[in-house]
């Protein structure tokens, strides 16, 4: 992706749309309301990365919305908070199906956040005639599973696994990894893949440790890790759990390098971890939002969310304008129509280029992990991108 394209298209977007709506033009949608839910945490611990997701769906639904809507039809943002809690996901999706069997138009839904709640609601909306557009759940099986609805904006955890064992190796030199996992579909998963391609560059996994997620007591596996002799420790998890095990292995002294899982790339990794976090590495995603779009979209964004961009605020912006560039291609707001533009589309998007696999994987040469380490710039600890 040539990013410098990118930001014109992005700021030519935005100046359009809004000065068609401040000339009073016809930008008014004109036939009627589609709905696209947004499946995501917005409450309890995860309630930051489902916001910037919401974030980035309403700014590019707005961007539709001012230039006259999708086809002529208004898009209707609707947020469903699953909690990060895999029956409260599919208690939402029944409730689209309720929807969707009662007439009302939906487009579909962007989510889910996490592989858990997105695994388990799909049982639900594989059977409906809508899209799911995951901005961010990246377990392999979800398109193994012959979904015929379903896409990614992001990469998978087989992608993930294989950049992170790949700098692990070669950049930070580690011949040996501790690696420790939460209980979650996710986390398991990628652990089992990280010491698989571990073992391809001939590194080798000195201990694997399954904690809880949620867990925030990590003496125990402080020693485990100790006693292991690793060179470097990774996490594949959530960020509810990596500032603590962070902090639990700094004041046992076990000053390794440390690097962190996607799950993890969340402000409460720096904030709660007292202090300690400095020089963590995390793999994410999704790019800083300000490396790949301009000031008009920060401010377009700012307008719409009365806070900044953060985290996946970009993966839920591409993911909207991606379904919404499929419906235009299809011409057409039925699902099987988009799917098959969908699979056939080739974009480029602040995310990067996008062009679809039968199974609703971003093709290969389009699978993009972002490397990041918290770094302290002026008197904060912040993310910093060191590689993509």
């Amino acid at each position: 992706m040539q990013r410098r394209n990118v930001r014109q298209v992005l700021a030519v977007m935005i100046v359009a749309a809004l000065t068609v709506a401040a000339c009073g033009g016809s930008s008014e949608p004109t036939r009627g309301e589609l709905t696209i839910y947004v499946g995501a945490p917005l409450s309890g611990f995860q309630a930051n990365g489902g916001q910037t997701v919401l974030g980035g769906v309403r700014l590019a639904a707005e961007e539709y919305n001012r230039s006259g809507g999708l086809l002529g039809y208004k898009l209707v943002v609707t947020p469903l908070d699953d909690e990060s809690d895999s029956d409260v996901a599919v208690a939402l999706a029944e409730q689209v199906k309720s929807d969707v069997q009662s007439g009302k138009r939906v487009l579909g839904v962007i989510g889910h956040y996490n592989s858990g709640q997105t695994l388990a609601a799909m049982e639900v909306y594989k059977d409906l005639p809508i899209i799911v557009m995951t901005p961010t759940a990246s377990e392999l099986s979800l398109t193994q599973k012959g979904y015929t609805n379903f896409f990614r904006v992001n990469a998978n955890d087989a992608t993930q696994a294989r950049i992170d064992a790949s700098f692990l190796t070669d950049v930070l030199g580690a011949k040996r990894v501790a690696i420790v996992h939460n209980d979650d579909p996710y986390g398991i998963g990628l652990a089992k893949a990280l010491s698989d391609e571990l073992a391809k560059l001939g590194a080798q996994t000195a201990v694997t440790i399954q904690v809880a997620v949620e867990q925030s007591d990590f003496a125990l596996e402080a020693q485990q890790i100790r006693a292991a002799a690793p060179d470097a420790i990774f996490y594949a998890g959530y960020e509810v759990e990596a500032p603590y095990l962070r902090a639990a292995l700094v004041r046992a002294g076990v000053l390794l390098p440390m690097m962190a899982s996607d799950g993890a790339f969340l402000s409460a990794t720096i904030d709660e971890s007292d202090n300690t976090a400095e020089g963590m590495y995390i793999s994410a995603f999704a790019p800083q939002p300000g490396s790949v779009v301009d000031k008009d979209w920060i401010a377009a964004y700012q307008a719409v969310e009365y806070r900044n961009p953060d985290t996946y605020s970009i993966n839920g912006y591409t993911a909207m304008k991606v379904l919404g560039e499929a419906v235009k291609k299809a011409n057409s707001i039925e699902a099987k129509a988009v799917g098959d533009a969908l699979r056939s589309i080739e974009l480029s998007t602040p995310i990067g280029p996008i062009a679809y696999d039968a199974n609703g994987d971003l093709r290969a040469a389009n699978q993009r992990i972002y490397i990041f380490q918290v770094q302290k710039v002026g008197d904060e600890l912040q993310f910093v991108q060191v590689k993509q």
